[in-house]
């Protein structure tokens, strides 16, 4: 198994050279996917991410979650503190700021309640078929997705080329429930989507 570095440079590598045309197109047909799914359905509040780089875009799913009169939210990071927050996103238009990173967020800093998301796609470098993720090497995802008032389901988003046979977790590594791609849906034995959701 590829070392958590070796396999952050082989997917930026994948990524970069995948055409712009090829990514969006990938892009719809897996927000399609995920609006389809019933956790997206029923969800409430729904935080997504500003995409960077050659990141899948989960915008036109926001987008729908707007349509469908849901609130979407968007993660907010302190750099200092190393701390992540889910902060409210009215439309892509809202005010927002270049934040950490050079990614856009909100200008507002009022944190969404934790108990109060019911999905939170989560982007990542890589994932495996167990659910495990391969982040970009800040842990903020993994601290934010570990506090204890957290109920949401958690749901990796990425291209099927960022799949890969194994990441080497620790610890803290932070696995989600389940997963989108542009070509799949897995969901994960060790999730408790059920009685989060019951």
């Amino acid at each position: 198994m590829l070392t958590k570095p070796h396999l952050r440079t082989e997917m930026k590598e994948a990524l970069s050279g995948m055409p712009a045309g090829a990514a969006a197109a990938k892009s719809r047909r897996a927000c399609r996917m995920l609006v389809d799914l019933d956790e997206f359905t029923r969800a409430t509040a729904v935080m997504l991410y500003m995409p960077i780089g050659q990141e899948i875009d989960c915008i036109p799913a926001a987008l729908a979650a707007w349509q469908q009169a849901k609130t979407v939210l968007v993660p907010k990071v302190t750099l200092e503190q190393g701390h992540m927050m889910a902060v409210r996103c009215d439309s892509m238009d809202d005010q927002m700021v270049t934040g950490s990173y050079g990614i856009r967020e909100p200008a507002r800093d009022r944190a969404w309640p934790l108990e109060d998301i019911d999905l939170i796609v989560v982007p990542a470098l890589a994932y495996d078929r167990k659910g495990n993720r391969l982040g970009r090497g800040g842990g903020f995802y993994d601290r934010f997705l570990a506090k204890p008032p957290m109920r949401a389901v958690k749901c990796g988003f990425v291209f099927q080329e960022q799949m890969v046979e194994g990441i080497p977790t620790t610890a803290n590594d932070w696995p989600v429930d389940m997963l989108v791609t542009d070509k799949e849906v897995l969901r994960f034995p060790n999730d408790a989507v059920g009685l989060r959701q019951s």
